[in-house]
């Protein structure tokens, strides 16, 4: 919602600041998004022509002298047909940024001529699509000074964000209600509408809706005949231009203007153009209309229209159609005024696309007393800006408003906030928000106004009170404390799960998210395929089945990597499984497939990438680790977990184990899989994954409460260094490793092998080994010396124990 200070101020008197309203605004639940102050405009200036040559080289372009009112005349070269001597407009110095047309003006040179700046069009500004001559001003604008402040194009432009429940806050006047009930000023009242009617208005409505009379509860017409539509004033194409509005013409600039002014969406038809009477009806299916934007829509019975004997002519409440739109030709309009059902304009412009500001307004709910008072308001302002003769209202529908009455304890306010607001204070608030209030002490009766919709019990008016008392008010309190983390927070499984995740990422695994369902085919072969485990409704053919184990989704997703040039895949899934249609046949599993070269120490700048050919390929024991992981992970007593040979029928038979807690409790099984089950699921590769049941796992045992020692971290950067030793090719690693971490064991902590080279460059039986040494600072951040230091015993220590020379 936008709207400028100037427009605010109409309905609200007050000499606060434009800081001081738009942190009242924020505090009062209205938050601002954004203030464009138009800085951009402060540096255009008022100045006169005080002569106007033929350029010497150009037929169509003057040669200025520009007396800006600062000290000598400008010299500017112009090319729009209006400029002469005397004329007075707008000028833009060098260095100026011209939003029309997106540039930063510089010194020009023009056909041979210098030019320093320019005289605008109101297009070159943004106040208008004319771009026929420079501004023309009257010849007695104060030459020197801010032409956006003559122009009044200095009005800063708020915009709030607004949520779904405040549609009285659509309208600037009830933004401003909002503002005057939290003390930041008085709300203006403007005088009823006068002015003298004439005659019937000929065109009657109907609605023709028959039980489902709520979707137009009320419709106001009324004829205006002998208007001339031209453009609106300045005041009203400046406002609306501010928001984001394109004036069009005066009737129509009208409509915009009160639907940001008041909440209130109207329409308007060119009367010469409606063909007999108005009926408000459902669409006809297939049935068309072309609507102002253009563009063509296809409605349906779903969708409500205002249609004329010929055909539809607006879809009621969101847009109006072409055919009777009204233009410079235009002498006698309809003006329209009705009520809507909120959920069906909803419906029927998500369903169009059609996204407008009556779509905005009525979808959220608009004042029902205002339909009329809109009208004649509308009407006002037609008159006063296109003359004309008023036919008197016809109204259809409209039963009144019936105000929805809440009882209300004030003690509410202190049990539900916190706040200690008396009951006067309460009962003075809510008058100012134009509720109704009856009673007195500590219960009220309170009457909801027809703008505010959203107000359904007590708890709504606590909210009312509280916000314009003052949400900072409010005292912080945190929370209570648990007694340790996850403490009477968190289930057992859902700590497990959270740690076989932790764990399994801790391992270079990534985590994955698959389909809970799979083929048939696939089910059968992990042991599902039960027909109580088939979808009534699936979304593919091949998700017909709810999945007995994650392998099947991770296997496939481990290929599809593989097909994109990703074959060393560690992926993991900690999810559901199902074995039965009852809620104790769904399973919490962790399982995980390595694909390729991904075991642990096959990813990484690690020795054994460099081997030649690759990778040690994954294996059983890859998946044995990741299982026991999990196991470890979750707090299984490891002491009594049991690994039996063999495991389900998808597994390799003499690759695969399953994991036991004594005799009966099965906890999971890992292996290398079946060549069948590669083949049906197609899939290859080196492959071997692993399934822990987590909701097996019995529940720990109550240890009793031990202090442990805070954690130290050293608050210094470690550093690491790379070393690359040529040993005898006898030379285990391992070696190199142990004697690099024995040069400081205070100061390093890893040391990693990561590449291991042989080549005839190096010699007859030997080879390059290269570590990889981490060196974490405790005491004080290291210099250059200390690290030479360390380096020579690192060398040294190396050199003794495995005969090692630093590589060339």
């Amino acid at each position: 919602m936008k709207f400028t200070l100037s427009w605010l101020k109409d309905h609200l008197e007050t000499d606060a600041s434009l800081e001081e309203i738009c942190a009242r605004l924020t505090m009062i639940g209205l938050e601002v998004e954004d203030v464009d102050d138009k800085a951009a405009f402060k540096p255009f200036v008022i100045a006169r022509v005080i002569s106007a040559e033929q350029h010497p080289n150009a037929d169509k372009l003057r040669v200025l002298m520009v007396d800006t009112g600062s000290g000598e005349p400008v010299q500017v070269v112009c090319g729009a047909p209006n400029a002469r001597k005397g004329l007075v407009g707008a000028f833009a110095a060098p260095g100026t940024y011209v939003p029309g047309i997106g540039v930063t003006l510089s010194v020009g040179n023009i056909r041979g001529v210098e030019s320093r700046g320019m005289m605008c069009s109101e297009k070159e500004l943004e106040i208008s699509d004319d771009h026929t001559g420079i501004i023309d001003l009257p010849e007695d604008a104060p030459l020197g000074t801010s032409y956006a402040d003559y122009a009044g194009l200095d009005d800063p432009v708020i915009e709030i964000n607004l949520t779904p429940n405040r549609p009285d806050c659509t309208s600037v006047h009830g933004i401003a209600r909002d503002l005057a009930a939290s003390g930041l000023g008085t709300l203006k009242t403007r005088p009823a509408p006068s002015f003298a009617v004439e005659g019937e208005t000929p065109v009657k409505v109907r609605l023709d809706l028959g039980e489902d009379r709520h979707l137009c509860p009320g419709f106001a017409l009324r004829l205006v005949r002998g208007v001339k539509n031209g453009p609106s004033p300045a005041w009203m194409r400046q406002r609306l231009t501010a928001i984001g509005l394109r004036p069009i013409n005066a009737l129509v600039d009208i409509t915009n203007y009160l639907t940001f002014d008041q909440g209130r969406p109207l329409h308007v038809f060119d009367a010469a153009k409606v063909a007999g009477n108005l009926t408000v009806r459902r669409a006809r299916e297939g049935e068309k209309v072309l609507a102002l934007d253009t563009r063509e829509y296809t409605l349906s019975p779903a969708n409500v229209v205002i249609a004329d004997e010929e055909g539809v002519e607006s879809i009621g409440g969101i847009m109006g159609g072409e055919h009777s739109g009204c233009d410079e030709n235009t002498t006698d309009v309809l003006i329209e005024s009705a009520l809507w059902d909120p959920m069906n304009i909803a419906k029927t412009g998500r369903t169009l696309g059609i996204i407008t500001d009556a779509r905005y307004r009525f979808e959220r709910g608009v004042d029902t007393e205002y339909m009329v008072p809109g009208l004649e308001r509308a009407t006002e302002l037609v008159l006063e800006l296109c003359g004309g003769t008023a036919a008197k209202m016809d109204v259809v529908g409209y039963d009144g408003h019936e105000p929805r009455s809440v009882d209300f304890p004030v003690s509410e306010v202190r049990r539900l906030t916190g706040l200690e607001v008396s009951s006067e204070e309460s009962v003075s608030i809510l008058r100012k928000l134009g509720f109704g209030v009856e009673g007195s002490g500590e219960r009220l009766t309170v009457a909801v106004p027809s703008w505010r919709p959203d107000i359904d019990g007590k708890a709504d008016l606590v909210e009312e009170v509280m916000r314009i008392h003052g949400v900072d008010n409010i005292v912080a309190a945190p929370l209570a404390s648990h007694n340790a983390v996850n403490g009477k927070i968190l289930t057992t499984l859902q700590i497990r799960t959270r740690q076989a995740r932790r764990a399994l990422a801790t391992r270079g695994m990534l985590e994955a998210v698959t389909w809970s369902f799979i083929p048939e085919g696939h089910a059968k072969l992990f042991g599902g395929g039960q027909p109580e485990l088939k979808l009534a409704n699936p979304i593919a053919a091949d998700m017909s089945d709810m999945r007995p184990s994650l392998l099947p989704g991770l296997l496939a997703a481990a290929q599809r990597n593989a097909d994109k040039g990703y074959g060393d895949v560690a992926i993991f899934e900690v999810s559901g499984t199902y074995e039965g249609d009852t809620p104790d046949a769904q399973r919490r599993v962790a399982g995980g497939v390595r694909r390729g070269t991904a075991s642990l120490n096959g990813t990484g700048r690690l020795w054994s990438n460099a081997v030649k050919g690759g990778g040690k390929p994954v294996d059983v024991f890859d998946a044995k680790a990741d299982a026991i992981a999990v196991l470890e992970a979750c707090g299984v007593p490891m002491a009594n977990v049991q690994f039996e040979a063999g495991g389900p029928a998808w597994y390799h038979p003499g690759r695969s184990g399953t994991i036991k807690l004594g005799p009966k409790i099965v906890l999971g099984a890992f292996g290398e899989f079946h060549p069948k089950t590669l083949d049906a699921l197609d899939v290859s590769g080196p492959l071997a994954g692993f399934e822990i049941y987590i909701d097996a796992m019995p529940e720990p045992k109550k240890k009793a409460t031990r202090t442990k020692p805070a954690l130290e971290l050293s608050p210094f950067q470690a550093v690491k260094r790379d070393f690359a030793f040529v040993v005898d090719k006898g030379v285990e690693a391992a070696a190199i490793v142990r004697a690099a971490s024995g040069a400081d064991r205070k100061l390093i902590t890893a040391v990693n092998v990561f590449d291991v080279f042989e080549g005839a460059s190096l010699g007859e039986g030997r080879k390059s080994v290269a570590i990889e040494v981490t060196i974490q600072p405790v005491e004080r951040t290291l210099t250059d010396e200390d690290f030479e230091a360390l380096t020579a015993r690192i060398v040294a220590n190396v050199a003794k124990s495995a005969g090692g020379v630093l590589r060339a």
